[in-house]
């Protein structure tokens, strides 16, 4: 069985490479003449290429739950900052083809020197930083966030920093809903069975169904970036056990931060008490 997921895997690999260096090559030459939203949807369809040939030929299909939470594209200027968790390549692929709105992801700079990936990434509203300059970096993330923010594209963010194993927990840190309270906008925790399919730092894709589940907005007026991440770590990682619970073992389903009242925004306002789970769509 592993063979053939190897095979697979391989058929899959193949097929990034073969797309993405012309739709990269299409995205930089049409960036001369348009940018924003009119370049990023055309560039971003190549995620949904490679999203269906991980399902076409690895067996791996996802399904959404709680997209009702989210604003509409009709919402054109209703910005959010998505904080999401980080399992493996996949949730980077399929989430800008999941969302209505467009999205900024923060990466490091290095990334852009891929070949013909991170050529076309370069060439889009996205947010690079040079991580050895904490503060500038800061300071850069902050006024490309409320930029973005004020035109209605989402930044999405990874509190743990990098991939995390199936069935273990990174260390949460609070740049995300430091930048959530300081461009004004709610925070959205997202919690992704990743892993289940495309583990971390490998491409053996396995066959089977990702779950994606988009929590309520938490809004942040009023909120200390510590306890804010807090709310956003306990509801991610309460939702990781409900979506994939044999890989969490018995004795560590209850090892979560006790939970803290929070608000919460619906989409017609702003009401008091905790979120509530997802709505399969």
């Amino acid at each position: 069985m592993r063979v053939v997921w190897a095979l697979r895997s391989l058929l899959f690999v193949l097929w990034l490479i073969v797309t993405v260096v012309p739709w990269s090559l299409a995205a930089v030459a049409l960036s001369i003449f348009v940018r924003g939203p009119r370049l990023y949807w055309p560039t971003m369809a190549w995620l949904r290429v490679a999203v269906w040939g991980a399902r076409m030929s690895c067996g791996v299909r996802h399904r959404v739950h709680g997209i009702e939470h989210l604003p509409t594209a009709a919402d054109g200027h209703a910005a959010v900052l998505l904080a999401c968790k980080h399992q493996s390549t996949w949730e980077t692929f399929a989430l800008p083809g999941l969302m209505p709105h467009p999205l900024a992801f923060v990466f490091k700079r290095e990334l852009l020197y891929i070949p013909f990936f991170g050529w076309a990434m370069g060439r889009l509203d996205m947010i690079h930083i040079d991580r050895s300059k904490r503060a500038a970096a800061w300071k850069q993330v902050a006024a490309q966030g409320k930029r973005l923010a004020g035109q209605g594209i989402w930044v999405i963010m990874f509190p743990e920093g990098t991939r995390i194993e199936r069935g273990q927990k990174g260390s949460y840190q609070s740049g995300a809903s430091r930048l959530a309270i300081t461009c004004g906008v709610p925070i959205v925790p997202i919690a992704v069975s990743s892993a289940k399919c495309w583990p971390r730092k490998s491409f053996l894709l396995r066959p089977g169904t990702i779950d994606v589940s988009i929590g309520r907005p938490i809004a942040t007026a009023g909120r200390r970036p510590d306890e804010l991440m807090h709310d956003v770590e306990t509801w991610i990682e309460t939702e990781m056990r409900r979506l994939d619970p044999e890989a969490y073992p018995e004795a560590d389903r209850g090892a979560l931060p006790a939970a803290r009242p929070r608000f919460t925004v619906a989409r017609n306002g702003v009401g008091m008490g905790p979120a509530t789970g997802p709505v399969a769509s």
